[in-house]
Formats: structure tokens, sequence, C-alpha cells
């Protein structure tokens, strides 16, 4: 009877010979599940294929190419560069600009603390212009700025302190760049190294040619 009731459910043998089997079916759903809940991240071959060969030809290649394209590397730095940066800068600072302006005449004036950092403020704003070679964009920023506190005074608008402040800033950077070029405006080494018609000296390449060659 026994042998009959084991042909009968096969699959209910409990003998010793049936327990690794069992084992066997259990571990290969248990690795089922698994592959079904939490798949594989895939190797992003292309990715990293592109990853290393950015860093070889820019590490090793960039030193390369500087020898052959130094006229290039030196326009994107005197004046791509100067553009990309200068332009947002003075461009916020005309936004900023904008908005300094009040209905109440009593406020439109400058404090103490004010006073005493306009100096310093010009003085880095001529180094600005001198140095970064950006005195159009200087000049046309500020004949925007005088445009529109002209358009803001018909509609009975004043500069408070911050729009004073950014005014008399840019007027002394003016007049300081007017000081600077006519101090230097014989200079015949300069004169041949800036021979356009806007003429405005570096301060750097003043101290290269007439103060670092003496020492």
């Amino acid at each position: 009877m026994e042998a009959a009731r084991r042909r009968q459910h096969p699959g209910s043998a409990s003998g010793p010979e049936a327990q690794p089997s069992a084992s066997f079916l259990q571990a290969r759903h248990a690795s089922a599940q698994a592959d079904d809940v939490e798949p594989t991240a895939p190797f992003h071959l292309d990715l990293w294929v592109y990853f290393t060969l950015q860093n070889w030809v820019l590490d090793f290649g960039r030193p390369i190419a500087m020898i052959d394209s130094f006229e290039l590397l030196y326009y994107y730095d005197e004046y791509l560069g100067h553009c990309m940066w200068y332009v947002p800068f003075f461009l916020i600072l005309f936004m900023y600009f904008s908005g300094c302006f009040t209905a109440c005449r009593a406020h439109s004036a400058l404090p103490g603390p004010a006073l005493l950092l306009l100096g310093p403020s010009g003085l880095y704003y001529w180094y600005l212009v001198t140095e970064g070679q950006i005195f159009i964009l200087f000049l046309f920023t500020f004949f925007a700025m005088l445009a529109l506190v002209l358009h803001q005074k018909r509609k009975r608008l004043f500069l408070d302190s911050n729009g004073l402040f950014l005014v008399y800033s840019f007027a002394l950077t003016l007049s300081l760049v007017a000081l600077w070029v006519a101090w230097l405006w014989d200079d015949p080494v300069l004169r041949k190294k800036y021979p356009g018609v806007i003429y405005v000296p570096e301060p750097w390449a003043f101290y290269t040619l007439h103060v670092s060659s003496q020492h």
C-alpha cells in the first residue's frame, strides 16, 4: 500500500533523495523572484568610453594644443572672455540701477558711509575699465544710466542713495580714466602698443614697460 501511494503521489516523496530536489527548486524560485524585484543595472559602455576619451584628450591634448593655438587662446582670453564676463556684469548693474528711484526728493541724498566708499568704488571701476579694455561698454552703460535718470525725472522720480552712489562712482571713474589717458597721451611705447582710436592703456602694461623693466 505504501508503494502504491508513492506511485500515485510522486511529488510527496519524503526520503533523503527528495530533499536536494526540493531545495534546488526553492533556490531557483527565490532567484527568479529577486531578479523580478531588483533588475541588474546595465553597464553604460558608451558613457564611460566618452568620459575616458574626454579625460585623455583634455588632460594630455591641452598642452599640445596650446603650442600651434596661442593666438586663439589669447583671443578667447582678451576679447571673448571679457565680453562674456563684463557684459552681464554691467547689465546687472543697470538693472539694479533701474530700481533705485524714489518719489520722495528728501531721500535723494548720500549718507556718510557712502561718501567713504565712493573713492574705493570709483578706483575699482577705473581699474576694471582700463585693465579690462571695456571703455566703450562702460561709457555706454553710464550714458544709459544718465538717460534713464532724465526719463524718470519727467515722472517726478528721483535717485535714492544707492542710485546716487552708482552715478557718482561712475562719474569718478570717468574722471580717473580721463586723467590716466591725459597723463600717458604722449607716451611713444604705449602709443605703439595701443594704436587704435580709443587710447586707454592698461595699468599692467604701464607697469611692465616702465616700472618692472627698470629693475
